[in-house]
């Protein structure tokens, strides 16, 4: 009489113990601003312990981000503003957090400086001319645990800027010319980050100043996504590549497969081909379940409503990654003001201090915050 009741029993715990489909998490949406700067950081400006918002002219002070301080006047040219990206450091050494950044019409790298009062005016320092610059990245390429300063300028040299001494940054040249599109990281896994451009990747050396970076031509990104994610998506120890097109439609990861007959091989896979202009994206736990997820999305109006699919909704996504395939989940979408567009520069912070990852997203439909539940 026990044994026909144990049996049933185990099965009832076993079945409620079976693993279901992931959790995904839900995300509150928070309207900062109607400005249209496409690029957001996130760090403590003022020195106060919580995080703040800077995106083109303005630094929103936290928690709530409705007090907002002028930086300066960025220059507008036609519907863009020259501000492609946030990168918060240090450059000064003086403990306070600057950020770099730079653009296509200006041509130029430049840091701006917080100053020791942060309501006031904040000076801009250029310190490099680089040709175009579609935005830009922070990658440690030398290894050394600090990030280098690495601008995308389609059809001019590929180099990099380290920060040497207090404001002075020293040019590393690696490549006659790139592409539309950059992405870092261990293509080989020799240990030493590698560079992704749009038409193969460059090997990094020992010496990286010293060089050559030697070029394998294995594939052709097109007018690829800032960045180029270099990630093992399927676990199987080989660094592959999840590609967007940054002013088309599709979303794509390449696996690197073993080598055969001394040639790296890839293999494409469709993410989402029904979203055009995935310019920015970022990998990292989103969702605190130690498993890595896409965020991206379509950034609106990236060439004035002249690139493909620029009359779509827009939309924000994360896609998680199941063993097999990405599952999409939508985290805004519809038409402007019901969906999101990004811009060229995104953040990911815990805003709240409370243990959860939150979405900032600039563009030319507004700065929002998307707060994690």
């Amino acid at each position: 009489m026990i044994i026909p009741f144990l049996l049933p029993l185990s099965l009832a715990v076993a079945a409620m113990a079976a693993p279901g489909p992931a959790k995904q998490p839900s995300f509150t949406r928070y309207f900062v601003a109607a400005e249209s700067y496409e690029s957001v950081g996130v760090f403590d400006v003022n020195g106060d312990g919580k995080p703040d918002l800077v995106s083109g002219d303005f630094w929103y002070a936290g928690p709530t981000f409705r007090q907002r301080y002028l930086i300066g006047n960025q220059k507008r040219h036609d519907q863009y503003y020259d501000d492609f990206s946030t990168i918060p450091m240090d450059v000064n050494g003086d403990g306070r957090t600057d950020f770099i950044t730079g653009g296509w019409w200006g041509e130029r790298l430049r840091w701006v400086e917080n100053p020791a009062d942060p309501k006031q005016p904040w000076p801009a320092h250029e310190f490099a001319v680089t040709g175009n610059i579609e935005t830009t990245r922070p990658w440690d390429v030398d290894g050394d645990g600090k990030p280098e300063i690495v601008p995308n300028n389609p059809g001019k040299p590929l180099k990099y800027f380290k920060l040497i001494s207090p404001g002075q940054f020293k040019q590393t040249d690696v490549a006659p010319t790139q592409g539309h599109g950059l992405g870092f990281g261990d293509v080989n896994g020799d240990g030493r980050g590698d560079f992704i451009v749009s038409d193969g990747w460059l090997e990094a050396p020992a010496n990286r100043e010293g060089g050559p970076w030697t070029l394998h031509k294995e594939f052709s990104l097109g007018s690829a996504s800032v960045p180029i994610l270099v990630v093992d998506v399927n676990g199987d120890g080989r660094n592959d590549l999840i590609v967007g097109q940054a002013h088309g439609y599709g979303l794509h990861w390449y696996e690197q497969q073993a080598p055969a007959q001394g040639q790296r091989q890839w293999l494409k896979h469709t993410i989402d081909d029904k979203n055009s202009q995935y310019h920015v994206m970022e990998w990292l736990d989103i969702d605190g379940d130690g498993k890595s997820e896409l965020l991206t999305g379509k950034r609106y109006r990236a060439h004035n409503d002249n690139d493909p699919g620029s009359d779509d909704a827009v939309g924000i996504y994360l896609f998680h990654w199941d063993g097999k395939q990405f599952q999409k989940q939508t985290i805004a979408f519809g038409p402007v003001g019901t969906g999101k567009g990004t811009g060229i520069y995104l953040s990911v912070a815990d805003l709240r201090q409370n243990g959860r990852k939150d979405i900032v997203v600039a563009g030319k439909d507004g700065l929002v915050v998307f707060y994690q539940n």
